[in-house]
């Protein structure tokens, strides 16, 4: 069983695309309403595992305050809005779309965040510290954006997300506190770090792919009357991205050392769409599936780029020095 969770870990490239076919399918032969009931639960197995393995203390250790404020200033003073952008000139007569783009956008960083900044080399320290900053802030931040920039064009329920940010991050990462402090305390740091903490994020995709499967089967129908609107998602997607891309890299080279230059540029483009997703589909009632589908498609554009952007590393940043052990990171 954990074998082949880790297998499904470390091929979201395949498994995802692979799961939203699955749902598609299933979505044009059966009945698909039951899997509404099946929302919460997958969405608590999608979000709890990310929190037993966070580290908050990492919030308090200093040594690399611009990176970090380069970070935090791109996430919420920059990205929101080139998404909210796109999903006014792309979506314009579809706002649960613009919606969905917008929710992609509004919470960065995910343990992907740490394992593709530990594949190309980067400063993992940075990494952690902007997950855990980028996460707390995004899940404050995100009814307010909502409110403020989208509450003109769809039905914004702020008591509502709060409600759900709470229960979808809040509670979870108490709940995953707990967790972790329990098991360091039976097993020790080392025994939790080594035998535990690499179980968890397995657990967490076993949750994506539940969430993306329902999300696409409950399209499905809409999808096959008008499949033209996956290339119409796609589109601005890989735009959003590609600006983020650009954007960071550009930083990095100009103003941070190289680890930390990788460290921002995962910071920021990795979002953290398990939650994005949680969110638009328990906070919006019915019409949050078009917001879904929107995130789930997301999910192919930024996995397939994090693996090809570590490929670029050393051409962008230069080669690091050789490691006298292999470079830690897990996807």
């Amino acid at each position: 069983m954990w074998q082949l969770l880790i297998r499904l870990n470390k091929n979201l490239v395949l498994a995802i695309p692979a799961v939203m076919a699955a749902g598609f399918a299933f979505g044009l032969a059966a009945e698909t309403g039951f899997l509404k009931e099946l929302i919460i639960p997958f969405t608590f197995l999608m979000v709890y595992p990310m929190m037993v393995t966070l580290k908050l203390k990492k919030v308090l250790e200093g040594g690399d305050g611009t990176a970090q404020l380069f970070t935090q200033f791109i996430n919420f003073a920059v990205v929101p809005f080139v998404a909210f952008g796109l999903g006014r000139l792309f979506f314009a007569d579809h706002p649960y779309m613009a919606l969905g783009l917008l929710l992609a956008a509004l919470v960065p960083t995910s343990g992907m965040t740490i394992s593709w900044t530990g594949f190309a080399r980067g400063n993992l320290e940075a990494a952690v510290k902007m997950t855990v900053v980028g996460l707390i802030l995004g899940s404050i931040a995100t009814p307010f954006y909502v409110q403020t920039l989208m509450g003109a064009h769809v039905e914004v329920d702020m008591t509502g997300i709060m409600k759900q940010i709470a229960v979808i991050v809040f509670l979870p990462m108490a709940v995953g506190y707990a967790t972790q402090r329990y098991l360091t305390a039976k097993h020790g740091q080392k025994g939790f770090q080594e035998q535990w903490a690499p179980r968890f994020p397995c657990l967490s995709t076993l949750g994506v792919l539940g969430i993306v499967f329902i999300a696409i089967a409950l399209k499905a129908q809409a999808i096959a009357a008008r499949p033209q609107d996956l290339l119409a998602i796609l589109l601005p997607l890989a735009i959003l991205y590609g600006i983020n891309y650009s954007l960071s890299t550009v930083v990095g080279r100009l103003f941070l050392p190289r680890g930390d230059a990788i460290a921002l540029v995962y910071g920021t483009v990795m979002r953290n769409l398990s939650i994005a997703l949680a969110v638009a589909m328990n906070a919006f009632g019915k019409a949050g599936s078009d917001a879904a589908l929107v995130i789930a498609l997301a999910y192919i554009i930024q996995v397939q780029s994090a693996a090809w952007y570590v490929k670029f590393t050393g051409t962008l940043f230069g080669e690091a020095p050789a490691p006298s052990c292999p470079a830690p990171g897990r996807d």
